[in-house]
């Protein structure tokens, strides 16, 4: 698997997003700045949030490092393990379960020779079961970065996999920039 970064300081362009982010807030109130930065810090160390980038997002909001843990040890959407540069979530609440994700899930599990919360060997995917992605009409739903993926067959899946492999596919953008 590819060497993965451990940040600790922002570049000059991401900082100033970051402080642009942090006045949107009153003084005093800079902790409702955390969810969008550490989307930014997730997305600038590879995709993932060690504790260490998580101690440097403290540090810029002036707030408790366990502050910083609680919000992204809770949300599914941050990693605290390194990942792969594409990672696909499968939605598993109810209504994805019912139209077939556990299929689905097996279906990428199998194509790519991982389980679901593994990196394949050449550090590209990474499979994780999340909780509802709020597109339950439509199910079975994945998320791979900011694209949705709904209805959802083995099919779609194949394409999608193929797909995703000729372009080298990478979903640690920042969506802020």
């Amino acid at each position: 698997m590819p060497e993965k970064l451990n940040i600790t300081e922002f570049n000059r362009e991401t900082l100033d997003l970051v402080n642009k982010i942090i006045k949107r807030y009153p003084e005093g109130r800079q902790k409702s700045a955390l969810l969008p930065v550490l989307h930014i810090a997730q997305a600038e160390n590879q995709g993932w949030l060690s504790s260490e980038t998580m101690d440097y997002v403290a540090s810029l909001l002036d707030i408790k490092p366990i502050e910083v843990y609680e919000v992204a040890s809770f949300y599914s959407m941050f990693n605290l393990q390194p990942v792969g540069n594409c990672v696909i979530e499968v939605c598993q609440t109810g209504p994805c379960w019912l139209k077939g994700s556990e299929e689905i899930l097996a279906h990428f599990e199998n194509r790519l020779r991982i389980k679901a919360g593994e990196t394949t060997a050449d550090g590209k995917f990474t499979i994780k079961t999340v909780e509802c992605l709020a597109a339950c009409g439509n199910a079975p739903v994945i998320q791979v970065g900011i694209e949705y993926h709904e209805n959802i067959t083995t099919l779609k899946a194949d394409d999608l996999l193929e797909k995703w492999q000729a372009e080298n596919k990478n979903s640690h953008t920042n969506p802020y920039l």
